[in-house]
């Protein structure tokens, strides 16, 4: 039923909770999970992500990627921040694939530079997914107003299921 999984992912706990879900689907259906990271077009010229947020426990540890002055797109190019980006997203998306793939699931990474939620879906489009598995955080009222939600985005619009993990809140 399932051959291709995407598991997006952006180093977060939010996107980390979503991992057991997707190495049990992939082996229960004998898929190849996508692990892919995207790098935020919106923010990658400032230097910024805006998926970068070190999370305890999560396994993952995503650091912003400062340039030569220390400071995030300040003094430094914005290809160099770009590609500095670019290779901090597929260091997540190795380290994720290898939690995947411990059950002796078969991955695929790739890193996508654009809009998150569009560059997902273009994603999942361009490699025929069957499956989305997705990390939430659950955020409501004027915070998800403000700050939107890759998750809801890729929810709305996905041609394939979407199958959403929701974080567990802080106690």
């Amino acid at each position: 039923m399932y051959e291709r999984i995407l598991y997006p992912t952006d180093g977060s706990e939010g996107a980390a909770t979503a991992v057991d879900h997707v190495r049990e689907m992939a082996g229960a259906f004998d898929a190849t999970v996508h692990v892919l990271y995207v790098v935020d077009a919106r923010h990658a010229d400032y230097g910024l992500s805006g998926a970068f947020l070190a999370d305890e426990g999560s396994g993952v540890r995503a650091d912003p990627v400062p340039d030569d002055s220390g400071m995030l797109g300040e003094g430094g190019d914005a290809a160099e921040t770009r590609a500095a980006l670019t290779e901090r997203g597929e260091e997540i998306v190795e380290r994720a694939a290898a939690k995947v793939g411990d059950g002796g699931v078969a991955t695929e990474t790739a890193v996508a530079t654009g809009t998150p939620h569009e560059a997902i879906l273009e994603y999942a489009d361009a490699n025929d997914v069957d499956l989305v598995v997705m990390g939430t955080r659950g955020r409501t009222g004027i915070e998800r107003y403000l700050l939107g939600s890759v998750t809801e985005k890729v929810v709305r619009l996905s041609d394939a299921p979407v199958v959403t993990v929701r974080a567990d809140e802080p106690e």
